[in-house]
Formats: structure tokens, C-alpha cells, sequence
């Protein structure tokens, strides 16, 4: 008799796999003898993390650590918003459906990235002093793939755009600042399937107000459009995620360092900390989806 757990191809029968059907044809065979350092390049992400302090800092290898781990995933939801915006284009059902999996995708890594700040809060402030002079002049400003994920959200900002025109990846950024965002996506394909909308850049008060109003009989009565519904809500979980980032960050920032001016530059060309950081949390991505709830009837 076979076990529930022998039946079907072995794991790794790339072969027998690949006869199966709806499974997706190699192109080449695989490497042989993959290991999993190899596939991962272990070796190599094990060697990215260089310590500046000297005398060591036994709290600089966590920093680092952290930060990377950041940029790993930005690199993913940069991937997964971009895939969203496509299918949104499309504007039809099995195109919102593929965007909705995307985007609770990167909802779920949103939600992942709020407890990541606490690690960094377990450093005490003496301990992060004891390094944080070897990080001048750099600093979170300098992210250019959180601004990438800004742009793609709809959050677009060529003053803080400018403040990463050093590094090698501002060509990306400026790009990112001139493609559609995902909100002109959101919007574009909420006209396609008829709906009187338009994006939020450039219009004018009436045209703001029809917005509004569609958006008003949609939430008033969501069953008429489920599909539509769903998006709108889940665009809205993943923007009121990156608001609870920012306010984990401003408070991880002030549990470090008070109301010290940071290590970069921001906007204004001040040196930036607690105070600049605290007027970033009033930005939204889709500000017509928090309008609506007021204008709901009682």
C-alpha cells in the first residue's frame, strides 16, 4: 500500500517533474550537484557585512544586518508592486486578481518589516554611540530603493530624489520618478472598467469631487463591486502600513538619539532626526481612500 507521502514524484526528480501536467517546463537542466550555499550565494551575503568602529562595536554587526535585511526586502516588494501595476493595466477580473495576490504579498511583508525596527531597538544608546560617528555622512535618506517603493506607491518627491544623486542607482530613481506609480495604475484601471475617476496629479476641483462621489457609492454599497472593493481595501492596508513604519522608525530613532540631529541631510539641507522624520508621517499614497470614510453617511 503507499503512504499518502511517497505518492507523486519525488522532490528534486526534476525528470519525472517535468512530465507532469501544468508543471513548468525546463528550458535546461539544472545545475549539478546544487547545493543550497550555492543557490543562495550564502557565502557571498555572509561577506557583505563590514564593521567600521575602532575599537569594535559589538552592536555595528546588528546594525548592519538589520539595514540589509531592509533593502532585501524592498528589493522584493519593488518587484511585486511593479508585477501589481501590470496586471491592474489589464483592468479585468483575472488581472485584479493576480494584482490582489501581489499586493497582500507585499502586505504581509509590510508586516514583517514593523518588528524588524524592534531588534534595532534593543540596542542601548551608549552602545550605538559607540559606532554611530563612522555612519556620518550617511543615512536612511540615502535608500534609494525605499524611495523606489515610495515613487511606486504614488509618494513621489524630487527633493528627496535629489538626495541620493550619488549612488550608483539614482538613474532607477529618476526613472521610478517619471513611470506610472501604482496609484495611476489603481486609477487608470477603475476608468477602464467605468468608473468616473481620475488620478489624483493635476485635477481640478470638480474632477475631485466626482472622485470622491464614485468612491462615496462604492463604499456605500461595496457588494456592487466586490472585486473592486477588495483592491481599494488592500491598497489602503498596504499605505496605512507604511504609515506605521514611519512611526515605529521616528520612535526607534528617538529611543536612540533624542532630538539629536541625525547623519544626512534632509530636504531642507538641515541635518535631519526626529523632527524631520515626525512631518513624514502626514504623507498618504491614496489619500482619497482615508477622504471617503468621512463622507459616508451617518
Amino acid at each position: 500500500m503507499t503512504s499518502a507521502r511517497s505518492r507523486g514524484p519525488p522532490v528534486g526528480n526534476f525528470a519525472t517533474l517535468r512530465d507532469q501536467p501544468g508543471a513548468h517546463t525546463l528550458t535546461s537542466s539544472p545545475p549539478p550537484n546544487l547545493r543550497y550555499s550555492d543557490y543562495l550565494k550564502v557565502p557571498e551575503l555572509l561577506d557583505l557585512q563590514h564593521c567600521l568602529a575602532d575599537p569594535p562595536a559589538h552592536d555595528e554587526l546588528q546594525f548592519i544586518i538589520v539595514h540589509q535585511v531592509y533593502e532585501l526586502w524592498f528589493k522584493l516588494v519593488k518587484h511585486e508592486l511593479v508585477s501589481a501595476r501590470e496586471k491592474l493595466d489589464e483592468a479585468s477580473d483575472q488581472g485584479f486578481h493576480r494584482a490582489l495576490h501581489f499586493l497582500r504579498r507585499v502586505d504581509s511583508i509590510f508586516d514583517v518589516l514593523v518588528p524588524q525596527i524592534h531588534v534595532l531597538e534593543s540596542m542601548r544608546p551608549a552602545d550605538f554611540l559607540k559606532f554611530r560617528a563612522y555612519l556620518n555622512p550617511a543615512s536612511g535618506f540615502g535608500s534609494v530603493q525605499f524611495r523606489e517603493v515610495e515613487c511606486l506607491m504614488g509618494l513621489k518627491d524630487k527633493k528627496l530624489a535629489d538626495l541620493a544623486k550619488t549612488d550608483p542607482r539614482h538613474g532607477e530613481l529618476l526613472k521610478r520618478l517619471d513611470e506610472p506609480s501604482l496609484c495611476d495604475a489603481f486609477y487608470g484601471a477603475l476608468a477602464k472598467r467605468g468608473l468616473d475617476v481620475t488620478v489624483p496629479e493635476g485635477r481640478d476641483e470638480a474632477a475631485t469631487a466626482t472622485t470622491h462621489a464614485t468612491l462615496r457609492a462604492l463604499y456605500i454599497d461595496p457588494d456592487s463591486q466586490p472585486l473592486v472593493y477588495a483592491l481599494c481595501e488592500t491598497l489602503l492596508d498596504l499605505d496605512e502600513k507604511l504609515v506605521l513604519w514611519r512611526r515605529h522608525h521616528v520612535m526607534m530613532v528617538e529611543r536612540q538619539i533624542g532630538d539629536k540631529p541625525g547623519t544626512g541631510r534632509g530636504i531642507t539641507g538641515e541635518l535631519d532626526g526626529i523632527r524631520y522624520l515626525a512631518k513624514t508621517l502626514d504623507k498618504r499614497a491614496l489619500p482619497d481612500l482615508w477622504r471617503v470614510r468621512s463622507l459616508l453617511p451617518d
